[in-house]
């Protein structure tokens, strides 16, 4: 009887007939392997051991081994393999047994056939032995055209994995017991009959299992712990570097909630090689004022001081990362970057491309009421610090708040060849969504990435605060970021349960690169986190999806416009700024938890709402008949060469086809005395659609049906459609309010409690403003006067009516500045005046916003179909991946493809020729 210690066994113990693999039975006869069952770690280990294989490579076979184990006993014995181990006493009849497609060596009875290994041996030929001499053998080609001959002589008892199953057998018998290296590799014959004789393996493969004994179970078990631990550190460590050295491409294979914990991708800063203000009629004093004056908001869910300590929410593994507040990373968010003060040398003021225009003229300041901007932390247009602020409803004093103005949306650039040319009122290029996520991870990154809070409290206390005051900053942001995330999760929850008033189940529109969902964010500002904020729950219910975004409008113009926006829902200046303030973050108290007399408090700035509104009207225009206050840019062609020339002759074409084709929606030009002359009963200064309401002149513009105009609806449905609820306490009843102050008819009689969305806004934004006038004290006629003649009342639609414009209605404005407003139509869906004007069918379905070129020949930007976005662009698409429509992404209607009708909704006129095409985009040019 064989000593187990005594390997390997000398003679060789018998083997079981039903173990039919030759090496398996050479570990058995020798003692290295149980003749039973065997763990699968024993068995993996063994072989490896025996390969001569190190490193990964034996990592591989023991692998492999592993797999090939695993199934030898079939699907019915897998449990028991995985448990107990592989059942070398039961291969006969398994998966691996072939039942007469292999060599046939050994038989049923585990007897050896000399034919067969004679027959084997006619596949190979003479090799040199290393050790001296000749010797027959097959190297690794031979012993593939074996195995197929061996398939071939089973004919249809062969099956189709056969072929994978052989290739660990024969070649696995070369790579481990074969002779010489490279293509002289061969497995002797010899070594072969001996095998399956005498259950005997060369020396050398003897000598390679006793020295790499088999660990027991036990050090198998702490080895494989150890390198798993290993092996979680080293992804851990391959995770890191990933998220920290290309955090884009990590997110983009990520999805849900993981996605959501990197920041969002955005473009590279790109060189500018110059920088100009397009001169508009404003002062340079004027200008910066409007850039960074505050509406009393507080955009930014943590206070200016702790805006100003945040890092950008990104990993870096040697180095700290910037700042939040760093103007060249939120240039990468689409804002425009701007001095801290305009009392610098020339050079610095050039920089920013204040000085280039101002160099040879200053428009006086339109007003002497305002002080100069401040923009003491260098933060790009549109960031405003609001002081003195004071909580609504318990009249504490807060810190002072970062919240974003007016010129954040209202303020545009285009860029082209390296030169940025900037102009006031026009479209941002911003993406706030991606600003918003960013804000929030930055505060997340904050409270769980080590050494981030302290950096951050050393810069808010100081680095001597102490311990306890440490504690209750991080408590204070974090309940901010608590907030954050279970305001995300309602939202949400809320609208995976709504529809639309089509009954589609409700779904966000990716916003993207210059486009916000206005209307819709108010909603849920005002009507739904407002009253979180005031710790009155239950009214999340009022969310509803951002899913109507549009093209920031352009401004200039609109203080003489008789209605604003793009549906003409607002008549009122007042209510129109007022709202908008409230909508980015205006502190607002709709809490009755506190003396009745705060109900209503908001920290909007009412005085600053009028002199933006002040600043951006200028004088009377009509008896002038010129616009002053804040004009619309002239074409840039004396800052960007001969591309961008204009052509005389081309322009008076243009014209003409203007008067013919355009006057009738948009009225004559504001500003271009030329066609004043040649189309005197044309021209917008002897329109009959001026009208005087109080002591001044306004223009009402055309209005047309929405379904007339083939455009998207769905911003025009959001004022129209969307309903809300609230508490009874407010006494929010639009048609009492409304008409008791404004002296408005024809209202719905609704509750105090629910409502339409547009009324409810209406009455209270105009609660709102009352209150905040009086608080900050303004006597009662000068709060009269600024709230004029025009009243607070819901748009009766085209005037004189018209019963061919069914409501919904979109305005259509004048032309002036079309030049500096791509992308096109209200939503930005389409992005270039050429394709404004070509049919409606043709225009492309998808292109990318975020950091390219202007275009001067297409007026807009030059888009390739199918073109794939760089890095941190948005891609704007009228369709889901699935071919079905985005809700709010049409680029249907105002469509040149034929005669206008009542059954032809979206077509406005004719197909024109190319040249008629270039003729008219030639002529918006200079307006």
């Amino acid at each position: 009887m064989h000593n187990p210690a005594s390997k390997p066994f000398d003679p060789p113990i018998e083997v079981s007939p039903n173990n039919p693999c030759p090496f398996l039975r050479g570990l058995v006869g020798k003692g290295f392997v149980d003749g039973g069952t065997v763990p699968l770690g024993t068995l993996a280990q063994t072989i490896a051991n025996a390969s001569g294989e190190k490193g990964p490579k034996k990592t591989l076979a023991r692998i492999e081994t592993r797999g090939v184990a695993l199934i030898a006993n079939g699907a019915r014995h897998l449990l028991k393999s995985i448990w107990s181990g592989a059942q070398l006493d039961a291969l006969r009849g398994g998966p691996l047994d072939k039942r007469g497609a292999g060599s046939r060596i050994l038989s049923v009875d585990g007897r050896v056939n000399e034919d067969e290994i004679a027959r084997l041996a006619s596949f190979g030929r003479n090799y040199p032995d290393p050790c001296g001499g000749v010797e027959p053998g097959l190297n690794a080609s031979e012993i593939e055209i074996f195995m197929r001959d061996n398939l071939k002589r089973a004919g249809d008892a062969a099956r189709w994995y056969y072929p994978l199953l052989m290739k660990f057998e024969w070649p696995i018998l070369l790579k481990i017991m074969g002779k010489g290296e490279g293509e002289n590799r061969y497995l002797s014959v010899a070594d072969v009959r001996t095998l399956f004789n005498e259950r005997k393996f060369p020396d050398r493969i003897n000598q390679r299992l006793l020295s790499q004994p088999v660990l027991s179970a036990c050090q198998r078990t702490m080895r494989g712990a150890l390198k798993l631990a290993a092996l979680l550190v080293a992804l851990g460590l391959v995770t890191l570097i990933a998220v920290a050295e290309f955090p884009d491409q990590v997110r983009a294979v990520l999805w849900g909630q993981a996605a959501q914990l990197i920041p969002p991708p955005l473009p590279p800063l790109r060189e500018t090689t110059a920088a100009y203000w397009l001169e508009q009629n404003w002062s340079l004093e004027d200008r910066h004022w409007f850039h960074h004056t505050s509406q009393g908001t507080a955009t930014f869910p943590v206070p200016y001081s702790w805006f100003m300590a945040l890092e950008q929410p990104r990993l870096h593994l040697f180095s700290r990362p910037g700042m939040m507040k760093d103007s060249t990373y939120l240039e990468r968010f689409g804002f425009i970057p701007s001095p801290q003060s305009i009392n610098t040398d020339a050079t610095t003021l050039r920089r920013f491309g204040y000085a280039n225009v101002y160099e040879t003229k200053q428009p006086p300041s339109l007003s002497s009421d305002w002080g100069q901007g401040e923009n003491v932390d260098g933060l790009p247009v549109g960031f405003a610090r609001t002081t003195g602020v004071v909580d609504p409803a318990t009249g504490r004093r807060e810190e002072d708040k970062i919240g974003l103005t007016c010129a954040a949306c209202h303020t545009g650039h285009i860029r082209y060849k390296g030169v940025d040319v900037r102009f006031d009122g026009g479209p941002a290029m911003t993406d706030l969504k991606k600003l918003e996520l960013s804000t929030g991870l930055s505060i997340a990154y904050t409270l769980y990435v080590p050494f981030r809070f302290k950096r951050f409290a050393d810069r808010v206390l100081g680095p001597e605060a102490s311990d306890a005051d440490r504690d209750a900053l991080k408590q204070k942001l974090g309940a901010i970021g608590k907030f954050l995330l279970d305001w995300q999760n309602n939202y949400d929850k809320t609208i995976a349960g709504k529809t639309t008033w089509d009954g589609k189940q409700q779904k966000d529109t990716e916003e993207g690169f210059g486009r916000l969902d206005a209307l819709n964010r108010i909603g849920n500002q005002v009507f739904a986190q407002d009253f979180a904020f005031s710790g009155v729950a239950g009214f999340e219910k009022n969310l509803h999806a951002q899913d109507a975004p549009v093209s920031f409008p352009p401004i200039w113009t609109v203080p003489w416009l008789k209605y604003a926006q793009y549906d003409a829902s607002i008549e009122q200046p007042l209510i129109r700024n007022a709202g908008e303030a409230l909508g980015v973050t205006a502190l607002l108290n709709l809490s009755d938890a506190y003396p009745k007399d705060r109900l209503y408090r908001s920290s909007a700035e009412i005085t600053n709402l009028h002199w933006i509104e002040s600043l951006l009207a200028g004088p009377d225009p009509y008896a002038q008949k010129k616009l002053g206050g804040l004009t619309s840019p002239k074409w840039p062609s004396q800052i960007l060469g001969d591309a961008w020339k204009i052509d005389p002759d081309s322009v008076k074409r243009g014209r003409k086809l203007y008067a013919t084709i355009c006057v009738e929606c948009h009225l004559g030009p504001v500003n271009d005395p030329e066609f004043d002359k040649e189309y005197p009963e044309k021209s917008v200064w002897s329109s009959p659609r001026w009208e005087r309401i109080g002591d001044q002149m306004v223009l009402n513009p055309v209005q047309k049906s929405v379904a007339g105009m083939g455009t998207d609806s769905a911003q025009a449905n959001v004022l129209e459609k969307r309903t809300i609820s609230v508490p009874g306490f407010l006494d929010l009843q639009p048609t009492r309010i409304l008409g008791e102050q404004w002296k408005c008819t024809n209202l719905p009689e609704t509750s105090s409690t629910e409502m339409s969305y547009a009324l409810g806004l209406m009455a209270i934004v105009d609660v709102v403003s009352r209150k905040a006038m009086d608080d900050a004290q303004i006597p009662p006629e000068r709060q009269k006067s600024w709230w004029g003649a025009r009243a607070n009342c819901p748009n009766p639609g085209p005037q004189p009516p018209d019963p061919k414009e069914p409501r919904p209605w979109y305005r259509a404005r004048p032309l002036n500045g079309a030049w500096a407003t791509a992308p096109y139509l209200h939503n930005g869906s389409v992005p270039s005046l050429y394709w404004m004007l070509r049919p409606a069918a043709e225009r492309p379905k998808k292109f990318c916003m975020g950091n390219r070129d202007y275009d001067p020949k297409q007026v807009g930007f030059a888009v390739v179909e199918g073109e794939t976005c760089k890095t941190g662009e948005t891609q704007f698409s009228t369709t889901w991946p699935d071919g079905t429509e985005i809700n709010g992404n049409s680029n249907r209607g105002h469509s040149f493809e034929g005669t206008p009708g009542p059954d032809k909704p979206g077509v406005i006129g004719r197909p024109l020729e190319e040249k008629e095409r270039y003729d008219l985009i030639e002529y918006l040019k200079t307006l």
